[in-house]
């Protein structure tokens, strides 16, 4: 396996300056933000874009993941949602992600990721299973086309949030255009044992992301090693399942201080490599 780091952890950076700082501790490629200040889809135009594939292939960095998932440039962390009750609202969701396949597609990343739907809010979970999977048919074609997947982040507090769901969600999708992202934080704060699932998900999780989490399972990303997940634990399960993708370190609760955040969890994953594999 490969390790990244994402850009959502350096607001306070340019993009540019993230791929630098990312390369300089040793990361292997960078989970890139579609959202601001990062590569806001609509704003991130054909220079922007050629001026980063330029400087990754000079850095001899990849991307890892395009990460569609928040969208503060006119919405937040999970609005537009795929399931709000406005229509409206759905279609920006819809519109985003078309844009971010897009995005993935001129960049030459694998994959993008999105929400495992939203928040409930004012609708049944019949009803915003039906919106989800209705929303997700509108970008499949795009995606196929593009050759881009389109990767479900099943989080607590949404519309998908265990494994349980996730596979009979993914019971009705093309598993050649859609799969899943593996967060590992999140497995664990429902009360699921992310070692034992790694692999369950073999056919479907084409990227991981990686953070621990205190033993109360409150959903607050933390430095690895500084809480209650037995991280070596789920890497050797990864490993030994002969996953040769990226895992991404996903560190947005370290804003203020992301480039030691960075550094402190590259050391992290460095040692377990040394210990694991001897290089």
């Amino acid at each position: 396996m490969k390790f990244a780091f994402s850009s959502n952890a350096f607001l306070r950076y340019s993009l540019q300056e993230t791929i630098a700082i990312l390369s300089d501790i040793g990361y292997e490629g960078i989970e890139i933000m579609a959202d601001v200040p990062h590569a806001y889809p609509r704003d991130f135009t054909g220079a922007n874009i050629v001026e980063t594939r330029d400087l990754l292939a000079r850095r001899g960095m990849r991307i890892s993941n395009v990460n569609a998932f928040m969208h503060h440039a006119d919405g937040d962390t999970y609005h537009p949602s795929w399931i709000e009750k406005d229509e409206r609202e759905r279609r920006r969701r819809i519109d985003y992600t078309l844009n971010c396949i897009d995005l993935a597609g001129a960049l030459g990343a694998p994959h993008i990721s999105t929400e495992p739907g939203g928040p409930l809010e004012g609708i049944s979970r019949e009803e915003g299973l039906s919106y989800f999977l209705d929303g997700l048919g509108a970008v499949e074609d795009r995606a196929r086309a593009k050759g881009v997947k389109i990767l479900i982040e099943p989080e607590p507090g949404l519309l998908i949030e265990k494994s349980s769901e996730f596979l009979e969600l993914f019971s009705n999708l093309d598993p050649e255009v859609f799969g899943l992202n593996f967060d590992i934080g999140h497995f664990y704060c429902v009360g699921e044992d992310p070692a034992t699932l790694v692999g369950s998900f073999s056919e479907c999780a084409a990227h991981f992301h990686l953070e621990d989490i205190a033993a109360s399972r409150r959903h607050h990303h933390l430095m690895p090693g500084e809480g209650a997940i037995d991280l070596p634990g789920v890497l050797d399960a990864i490993r030994r399942n002969g996953f040769d993708g990226f895992v991404t370190v996903e560190l947005y609760t370290y804003e203020d201080r992301a480039e030691e955040a960075a550094r402190k969890a590259f050391e992290y994953l460095a040692g377990w490599r040394e210990s694991r594999c001897g290089a």
